[in-house]
């Protein structure tokens, strides 16, 4: 698996935004993650986007993370909050998220970043397993669904290596 820095409004982005969005209208029968985005939150140095692609050049799984400070939304100071991780059903198993999840992490880090924050909900259960079995915790809620209550707010601090 080859994974690359892109656009988070590259077709191949948009494509697989668009699957994840069609996924969570299924587990949660609604119309999906309508936390507002904007591509150039992702953009170096506030923030970064990736998409892993397979052996025949076709993008599987997604992910990224866009700066945070304080705010009434429940964010603080240092924040990297992580995006759209998606991994394609035909990929999954195959550990494509956890390396996502390691090199948003690392460059979040770079970037300054002191804790790296995510919201998921009870309807994903393998994606709570995934973000406890790389060290994160249960937080207090933040962002956008905050009031849900199938929203799971998880953080981790992002110490230098």
């Amino acid at each position: 698996m080859n994974i690359r820095r892109v656009p988070f409004d590259h077709p191949d982005a948009v494509k697989l935004n668009d699957q994840v969005q069609a996924e969570y209208a299924e587990r949660y029968g609604d119309e999906g993650d309508v936390t507002p985005l904007d591509p150039r939150m992702f953009e170096p140095p506030l923030g970064r986007y990736l998409l892993a692609y397979d052996d025949q050049d076709r993008p599987v799984a997604t992910g990224g993370w866009r700066t945070q400070g304080k705010n009434d939304k429940g964010y603080a100071d240092g924040d990297a909050e992580l995006k759209r991780m998606y991994v394609i059903p035909q990929a999954r198993g195959l550990g494509l998220a956890r390396r996502i999840l390691a090199a948003l992490e690392t460059d979040a880090r770079t970037a300054g970043r002191t804790r790296m924050v995510l919201e998921t909900g009870t309807e994903q259960p393998e994606a709570i397993a995934l973000y406890e079995s790389s060290g994160y915790e249960p937080c207090t809620k933040f962002g956008h669904y905050r009031e849900s209550p199938m929203s799971r707010c998880f953080a981790k601090a992002l110490r230098a290596k």
